[in-house]
């Protein structure tokens, strides 16, 4: 059975200034390393972010030039701790940007990436935001291997899909973890309950870090990263400001929920079938 550790959820709000929220984060996952973090989780495009026109553009660079990446690659080994920086803008080839969260371990070492499949394309009462006209989206499920167990990898809008955490689970994930920058409007009616529901249907532990406040060009970040144990209690919650959030993650208590409620041995093929309705006579 892998040993316990502590997880920390960093909390910001990114502005178009790269170096300014390097900086920010830095600090932040500093007091998370000296209060006994080991697993260090930032939001997705903790970096840098605005919005032009309900359009993303987060601050995106080709993964060779990233300066996120030697910055935390450093702050890992000089603290010995393990980073999921909850995803980055990188820049393609082609000219399009992926939406990718890295897994890095306690050497710096690049250990996992992971692309956010599911775009964000939505209509809400403050008009569309539509992230496939910047982003590209990946199509890989991505369990990363640390010294606690498997780490199920997903970014902000993939919590609306169970079926990539199902994936996760049965490929080995005790921890699900799902970076954001989830809006206001939508965290405030549904974050904590599908977080919770990540949780319970699979029997993992859930890491949410989250944006907070005001995006500059447009929209606002829910907050409240959020940790979330394998019954669906919720062990830590950011609130709405800048700061860290704390749990212990004990692998545990995983097979004790997994053991009360073995759903993932229960799991059947379903074949599909529709019904119609037969005409009168």
């Amino acid at each position: 059975m892998p040993k316990k550790f502590v997880a920390a959820c960093v909390q910001n709000n990114a502005t178009p200034d790269v170096d300014f929220n390097i900086e920010t984060a830095l600090r932040l996952a500093e007091r998370a390393a000296d209060a006994g973090a080991d697993l260090i989780c930032t939001p997705e495009y903790f970096s840098g972010l605005r919005t032009e026109n309900g359009l993303f553009h987060p601050a995106a660079f080709a993964e060779g030039e990233h300066p996120v990446l030697p910055a935390f690659a450093e702050a890992a080994r000089r603290w010995k701790v393990w980073f999921l920086l909850g995803s980055l803008g990188v820049l393609n080839p082609d000219g399009r940007i992926s939406n990718r969260a890295y897994v890095l371990d306690s050497d710096g070492g690049i250990v996992a990436r992971y692309d956010k499949i599911h775009m964000f394309d939505v209509v809400l009462d403050s008009g569309p935001l539509t992230e496939s006209a910047t982003i590209a989206p990946g199509g890989r499920s991505v369990v990363a291997q640390t010294p606690w167990g498997g780490l199920g990898l997903s970014i902000c809008y993939d919590l609306r899909f169970a079926p990539l955490y199902r994936q996760l689970a049965h490929n080995g994930a005790t921890v699900l973890a799902a970076p954001a920058a989830f809006t206001k409007v939508t965290g405030e009616a549904h974050w904590h309950v599908l977080n919770r529901a990540r949780a319970i249907e699979h029997g993992c532990y859930m890491i949410s870090p989250c944006q907070y406040g005001e995006i500059e060009g447009g929209g606002a970040c829910f907050g409240h990263s959020l940790i979330v144990d394998p019954w669906g209690a919720v062990l830590a919650d950011g609130g709405d400001g800048e700061g860290i959030v704390m749990a212990e993650i004990d692998p545990a208590k995983v097979a004790e929920a997994r053991g009360k409620i073995p759903a993932l041995d229960h799991d059947r093929p379903i074949t599909p079938e529709t019904a119609f309705s037969a005409a009168a006579e």
